[in-house]
C-alpha cells in the first residue's frame, strides 16, 4: 500500500473526527511527540547494545516511527498545515543548501 502525505493526513483526520474530543491541544501533542521520540530512542538503544529490562521487548522501530508520524500528522492537521508541502519545501532547502556539503559516492560501473 502506498499513499501520499495528503492521503495519510486525510485518513488521520477521518479517524480523529469521529470523536467529540477531536485533536489534542498543541502543547499536549508536543508532549505526545516527545514521548514517542523517547520510545524511538529506547528501541534504537536496544538494537545497539542496551539490554532491555526483564520482560521488556526490544521494540518495533517501524511502529514507533509510524507513531511519531501519526502525532506529526495530528499536529499538522490541527494547525491546518500540509506535511506534503512542508516536506517539499524542506527537501528543496537541503538539496540546495547541502548540495556540496557531503562527499558524493563515485559512480559505479555501468
Amino acid at each position: 500500500m502506498s499513499m501520499t502525505f495528503q492521503e495519510a493526513s486525510e485518513r488521520v483526520d477521518r479517524y480523529i473526527s469521529q470523536f467529540r474530543e477531536g485533536y489534542f491541544p498543541p502543547l499536549l501533542m508536543l508532549a505526545r511527540l516527545t514521548e514517542e521520540t523517547g520510545e524511538v530512542a529506547r528501541v534504537i538503544a536496544h538494537m545497539n547494545g542496551k539490554t532491555p529490562k526483564p520482560g521488556e521487548d526490544v521494540g518495533d522501530l517501524e511502529l514507533e516511527l509510524a507513531d511519531l508520524l501519526f502525532v506529526m500528522m495530528c499536529m499538522a492537521n490541527e494547525q491546518g498545515l500540509s506535511l506534503e508541502r512542508g516536506f517539499e519545501r524542506m527537501m528543496q532547502k537541503v538539496e540546495t543548501r547541502d548540495a556540496e556539503r557531503w562527499t558524493r559516492k563515485e559512480p559505479g560501473p555501468s
